[in-house]
């Protein structure tokens, strides 16, 4: 594809009209210069597709955080090609990930979906996925550039940050990932860094990611995160999205013609855009493959187990696991509903969810005695197989006729971006599954004004939508509910108008009293050898566009695990979250499985990892706190949130955490011997160890190094992955980072003195060096 010529051949509101998305999902196509509609999905642990809800079957990956504790980049190049492999079955260019913003705060909302609190282990990361799904031809767009740490006020914060701070933490994920992987496409943040819009940001955009680091790819807006013209056009943004409409397209036009822009401007605009469109196979027909993998396939399900069981953290473990038990009482709302999933632009629709209850069953059979456990969740949820039955959702014109009619697997969906919008009323209805009469809580979610049908009543709401924020209505849609006597074969339709972002049904038994509920567990761990009580988080506190208030459990599950704790004779808790939370049962529990948001395939995963089936050898990767006070808070004060621990993030201004980054035990133990360091150019390249695996298990072991500079934080240099069988010494080779042994003062400064540490994990270093430069 000639692009000087193609870009010749186009006048300017042609070449403009190409620089704001055709979809919510979609570029415009150029017939007349050969060029297909791109298509773009969101996908950092999924490709979702188009529809915001309810779209194409796909697979549902680990979550960031738990795939990053693996600390493999060969996984992470690994899940990258299935993404890929996703991508390509549904078609689309341009997957919208990975996120490599920090972990800043364990209070952020959207850690779930980025992979650590360290930069450098970040961008190797974050590099190695890129090449998986570039190396087959679809574009990765690392998001999002740059310093957006914060979900509240997200798009109007202010990220206020010194040059030091930005260049050696939040820049250096964006700068390994473009310096390492070429990525095609690069996301523009919604926030403002030190008062100026990320998407109109020219020191950051044509300075250091086009200028210093040669990027020559596309530059994308977050969706609806560009507010101006000229200032977004000459400040390096490259493309708008969504579109139609938005602020470019005549009003981009209008500012060419005006002399605000130049058209030299515009056509390196097109120049990055075409270029895209020619890696991903846009110009002409791209051969899509026919035998890519489906998401419930053997491969996919053996892949996403071990993805998911492999990164899974041992916290504690007081000779309990691996679980070897005649009598297992498995306890907990989170057993029976596992959370596979975080909220927001990285949710999609897995083709299964295994529960943990069903998973550890699945392996141990009658051994395992399932106990659900207290209510975990402040807002409802829509209802899908199980609960309902013959879902369905039609659209209806104005005058009501039907539009379209579907049959769903969960009684919710999107009114906007999806099949759904622009209908002046929807309908969702589904049968009730019961073997006898029940009192049901039913009721409606999402705003709009609602007519509830069930039981031969009706009943009429109006969920007012005052402030117009798409994140409220998507991903906190208010509800309402009512008790009422539900009796087999009823069928419960509710119809909305005026509907905004996300509508549906609510259809679940009647609460009981966590007293109830923690009585019934403790009178099962008693008759148990183990007692297993998963507790965690779900999508209303892993999510995108709200940060949390605090890092307890919700609701009455830290009462829950004491009980439990009192009653059995040895008890393991799995944590289903990404993100951490406080403990404060810790000291009376006997083992802590870190399970993170495990995918579709959680609980043979779990099942795997407490049996020791497949090693749960996970890292943590952001550091534990002991209480909320000890988190930095993710609130802006007057617009702006001041970085003021400046490079002291998560570890490097820890002091005394609950558990250290890198913290993880494994199934074996392991013994340090002698080690020495190697260096290149005054810059240590490679530190030696030698490794043995003292237990009777095989095991892997995340061999850490940690540089502690004098009048610096200490901070990770290197890590490398060793499997070593039971009783056998391995020498280990570490290969150092140059690009964090060095400050920024005005330039790149190198590092001196200072001590390095060969750790597993900074809460256990086992080896200390001197710094020798050469």
């Amino acid at each position: 594809m000639d692009i000087e010529k193609a870009i010749t051949s186009l006048d300017l509101r042609r070449k403009v009209r190409l620089l704001t998305g055709s979809a919510l999902f979609a570029l415009w196509p150029e017939p007349e210069i050969g060029l297909a509609s791109l298509k773009l999905s969101d996908g950092p642990t999924g490709v979702r597709g188009a529809e915001l809800r309810g779209g194409v079957i796909a697979c549902v990956l680990p979550n960031a955080t738990l795939l990053a504790q693996h600390w493999d980049v060969a996984l992470a190049h690994e899940v990258g090609e299935v993404l890929a492999d996703e991508a390509a079955a549904q078609q689309v260019h341009v997957v919208l990930g990975p996120t490599i913003n920090l972990h800043r705060t364990p209070l952020g909302g959207r850690l779930f979906e980025a992979y650590s609190e360290d930069p450098l282990l970040t961008g190797a990361l974050a590099a190695a996925y890129v090449r998986g799904l570039q190396d087959n031809g679809i574009a990765a767009t690392p998001k999002h550039y740059v310093a957006n740490e914060s979900e509240t006020e997200r798009r109007t914060v202010s990220s206020v940050l010194d040059e030091k701070t930005l260049r050696e933490v939040y820049l250096l994920p964006f700068e390994i990932v473009v310096e390492d992987s070429s990525p095609w496409a690069i996301m523009a943040a919604y926030n403002k860094v030190n008062g100026i819009p990320a998407t109109e940001h020219t020191e950051l955009v044509e300075g250091v990611l086009k200028g210093e680091w040669g990027f020559d790819g596309v530059v994308v807006s977050d969706w609806f995160a560009t507010s101006s013209t000229a200032e977004s056009a000459n400040g390096g943004l490259d493309l708008v999205m969504p579109g139609p409409g938005g602020p470019w397209e005549d009003q981009l036009v209008a500012a060419v013609e005006a002399g605000e822009v130049a058209e030299s401007t515009i056509d390196d605009h097109v120049r990055r855009l075409l270029l895209l469109a020619s890696r991903t196979g846009a110009f002409g027909e791209r051969t899509w493959p026919a035998d890519v993998p489906a998401p419930d396939s053997a491969v996919r399900r053996e892949q996403l187990r071990r993805f998911a069981a492999g990164g899974m953290t041992v916290l504690k473990n007081d000779e309990v696991l691996p679980l070897n038990a005649s009598r297992v009482a498995l306890i907990g709302r989170h057993a029976v509903d596992t959370v596979a999933q975080g909220g927001g632009s990285a949710g999609l629709r897995p083709p299964h969810v295994v529960s943990i209850a069903d998973g550890l069953t699945s392996l141990l059979g009658a051994a395992v005695s399932v106990v659900d456990g207290v209510e975990v969740r402040q807002r409802h949820a829509a209802p899908g197989a199980g609960v309902l039955r013959d879902i369905r959702a039609t659209t209806f014109d104005a005058s009501g006729e039907v539009l379209a009619s579907r049959e769903m697997e969960v009684a919710e969906l999107a009114a906007f971006g999806g099949w759904a919008q622009g209908a002046a009323s929807i309908e969702v209805s589904g049968e009730v599954v019961l073997s006898e009469p029940a009192r049901m809580l039913v009721g409606v979610r999402g705003f709009g004004r609602w007519t509830l049908e069930v039981s031969g009543e009706q009943h009429d709401t109006h969920l007012a939508w005052a402030d117009g924020i798409v994140e409220e209505a998507l991903l906190k849609p208010p509800s309402w509910t009512t008790e009422v006597l539900v009796s087999p074969g009823d069928r419960i339709t509710a119809r909305v108008r005026e509907a905004a972002a996300l509508v549906g049904l609510i259809t679940q038994p009647v609460p009981r009293p966590p007293a109830d509920a923690i009585g019934a567990a403790v009178r099962a761990a008693r008759e148990a050898d183990v007692a297993v009580v998963v507790v965690g988080l779900t999508d209303e506190q892993e999510t995108e566009g709200f940060d949390k208030t605090t890092l307890a459990l919700p609701g009455e599950q830290d009462a829950l695990v004491a009980a439990v704790a009192a009653a059995a004779q040895r008890t393991v808790v799995v944590v289903n979250a990404a993100t951490p939370v406080l403990m404060p049962w810790l000291a009376q529990v006997d083992a802590v499985l870190w399970a993170g948001l495990p995918g579709q395939e959680a609980g043979d995963a779990v099942a795997a990892a407490l049996t020791g089936a497949i090693e749960p050898a996970g890292r943590l990767v952001t550091t534990f706190p002991r209480t909320d006070a000890d988190a930095l808070t993710p609130v802006p004060t007057d617009g702006s949130l001041p970085y003021t621990e400046g490079t002291a993030i998560g570890y490097r201004g820890a002091s005394d955490p609950l558990f250290w980054f890198g913290h993880g035990l494994g199934y074996t133990t392991w013994e340090y011997g002698t080690a020495s360091t190697s260096t290149v150019d005054d810059v240590i390249d490679t530190v030696s160890v030698r490794l043995t695996n003292t237990g009777e298990r095989p095991g892997r072991e995340v061999v850490q190094v940690y540089l502690r500079p004098e009048d610096e934080p200490v901070r990770l240099i290197g890590w490398t992955v060793a499997d070593v069988g039971a009783g056998e010494t391995v020498e280990v080779e570490v290969p150092c980072s140059a690009r964090v042994q060095r400050v920024w003062a005005e330039g790149w400064q190198p590092l001196s003195g200072g001590e390095v540490l060969i750790a597993r994990g900074l809460g256990d270093v086992r080896v200390t060096l001197r710094a020798d430069r050469g």
